[in-house]
């Protein structure tokens, strides 16, 4: 499974942006997608995921009240909707997706994840 995130920006506080993630390959065999962030100096965090069998979702609670997730299997796509957005916000956005056997369910861990794709930066301006 190959992943392509793209839709990053520069935006000001209070902004929406919206943030695609497209996966070729055997995508098939999704399971879960999830986006996850990295601010300077930080650690990747987990933002969101969503089950692509069945669309339920899941959030952080940083962004749960501001943030969307979805998918569209016909497209092979997952878009994060961002909306409410802080300096807080400011990252690089990462998509992963969960196509290998699993016995338990990790969204918000990075590691459980079997790919990723390219980093897309959202910089959010005060």
């Amino acid at each position: 499974v190959q992943l392509q995130a793209s839709g990053g920006g520069l935006v000001q506080t209070g902004a929406s942006l919206g943030l695609s993630c497209a996966a070729s390959g055997r995508t098939f065999s999704t399971n879960y997608v999830g986006w996850f962030r990295q601010a300077p100096g930080k650690a990747r965090e987990f933002v969101a995921a969503v089950s692509w069998r069945d669309g339920t979702t899941y959030y952080a609670e940083s962004v749960k009240d501001r943030f969307n997730i979805s998918r569209d299997t016909a497209k092979n796509t997952v878009t994060l909707q961002m909306n409410s957005l802080k300096p807080e916000d400011t990252a690089v956005y990462y998509c992963a997706a969960k196509t290998l056997f699993y016995t338990r369910i990790y969204y918000t861990d990075k590691s459980w994840y079997d790919y990723w794709g390219q980093g897309t930066l959202v910089t959010v301006s005060s």
